[in-house]
């Protein structure tokens, strides 16, 4: 006997379509939320644009870890419930197919997204977390080009104010310069000029000259008359400011791969601290990565709707299921990181509820006759349904009634 039959083919076709479709929209809807976010943060530091798509390359870990079960679910909850709804399902029932031998090729795949998420969560989403942080950094501290706005005044070494009305060329060719230096004898320059460009010091490193087309500068020495002097050309030097380094990864438990958490965690020498944040982040990944092994048949129990019945109540309840226990697993972590409660018992607790609830509900649907896992939330949607269809008849009707009306008027 055949370990992949034509019909578990058939099945993996069901499967993959949805689930990479699920992939693919929710990562899009996630990261053009973040995008717009990014572009105004990115545009009221004054950085390149570039950065935002660096900083998004980023990201995709992070939606990853998320996007992947919700996928993986949702790919076996349509590729089931359109067998259910075809008819199909109860073909492959009659013939002595069981739930457990149907879900065969929904449990390779599902091996195989648990070991990629094991990846992501363990190692990739770390890694491009520092990267994130770290990009956000050097944007807020100049690191990046972003120290001088244009159409702001931006202050350099608490003695020079410098405002630009226009950047052309990417901030090689500057329009409608000002500049105020301030020296430690008192005197004062205030600088005008049509317009000017950067150039680098190649004696010094630490400081770039701003050359000058154009303009006009006034000179203010304490208890003497203020100077004007006009120019074609004037290179004025700018001592840049100090950029601070970055920390080091790891300072964040959350920035730690796993190898590094389980070191931390279990020395006993290192801070109490330190050990249950440690701790309480390793926990949060494995309660991630473990309960994906659920998923397939959460999917199936929620796929199957009642007989005679297309609704599509259970693809509801399932997002709200895994996007709540996600949201529950970070409130456990957060609480553990505290020191508030153990951090097994913060994850793993709500794991052990949550996977009860599951077998409990694939029970129903596999192993009881004409069992529904929400049977009652399907009786209340139905008449809910019914009552609505109702009133929109009703509306549709008193419609028509006032265009007879008026028609006849």
């Amino acid at each position: 006997m055949k370990f992949i039959t034509a019909t578990d083919r058939y099945i993996l076709r069901l499967v993959l379509v949805p689930m990479f479709a699920v992939f693919v929209i929710a990562a899009s809807l996630l990261i053009l939320d973040k995008m717009l976010r990014l572009f105004e943060f990115v545009s009221t530091e004054g950085g390149p644009a570039g950065v935002v798509f660096k900083m998004l390359v980023n990201l995709i870990p992070e939606y990853a870890g998320l996007a992947v079960p919700l996928g993986l679910m949702l790919g076996i909850l349509l590729a089931f419930r359109k067998l259910a709804t075809s008819s199909e399902l109860d073909v492959m029932r009659a013939v002595g197919w069981s739930y457990t031998r149907l879900l065969r090729v929904p449990y390779l795949i599902t091996l195989v997204l648990v070991a990629i998420n094991f990846v992501i969560v363990g190692y990739l989403q770390p890694l491009a977390r520092y990267s994130y942080e770290q990009q956000e950094f050097e944007l807020r501290s100049g690191a990046l080009g972003a120290s001088i706005k244009v159409g702001e005044f931006t202050t350099l070494k608490d003695r020079m104010a410098l405002r630009i009305d226009e950047s052309r060329d990417e901030g090689r060719h500057l329009v409608g310069i000002f500049a105020r230096v301030a020296s430690a004898g008192g005197e004062v320059l205030s600088i005008s000029a049509s317009e000017g460009r950067f150039l680098a010091n190649r004696e010094n490193r630490n400081t770039i000259i701003l050359r000058l087309l154009d303009g006009t500068i006034v000179q203010d020495m304490p208890g003497q008359s203020p100077r004007v002097l006009s120019f074609s050309q004037h290179d004025l030097p700018i001592d840049l400011p100090a950029i601070e380094k970055f920390r080091s990864r790891g300072d964040e438990s959350r920035e730690q791969i796993l190898p590094e958490l389980l070191r931390l965690g279990w020395d006993k020498d290192a801070p109490e601290a330190e050990r249950t944040t440690s701790q309480a982040n390793f926990n949060y990944r494995m309660v991630e990565v473990v309960m994906m092994l659920m998923l397939p048949l959460l999917a199936v129990a929620l796929a199957i709707p009642p007989k005679r019945s297309t609704s599509a109540l259970g693809v509801f309840v399932s997002i709200v299921m895994v996007v709540a226990y996600h949201k529950v697993n970070q409130y456990g972590q957060s609480v553990a990181e505290l020191g508030r409660v153990d951090p097994y018992l913060a994850l793993w607790g709500p794991f052990a509820v949550f996977a009860a609830l599951i077998l409990w509900m694939f029970y129903r649907v596999a192993y009881v006759p004409g069992g529904q896992a929400i049977g009652a939330l399907e009786a209340v949607y139905a008449k809910f349904a019914k009552r609505l269809q109702r009133l929109l008849r009703r509306r549709d009707r008193t419609r028509l009634t006032l265009a007879e009306a008026v028609d006849a008027a």
